[in-house]
């Protein structure tokens, strides 16, 4: 059975690459739900109504 540490240490470059990756997608999600949110509740984009 291989040592898990050694593993570890050969193959780190493996674990932490993707597992950034994933972690970057996810904030940079949450972050697009954040500013999507904003911009629905902002005067700036609202919907004039003209009452005429």
């Amino acid at each position: 059975m291989v040592n898990f540490a050694a593993a570890i240490r050969e193959h780190w470059v493996h674990i932490l690459v993707p597992l950034g990756f994933v972690i970057g997608v996810y904030l940079d999600r949450r972050n697009d739900q954040k500013l999507t949110a904003f911009r629905n509740k902002s005067a700036l984009y609202s919907r004039s109504y003209d009452i005429s």
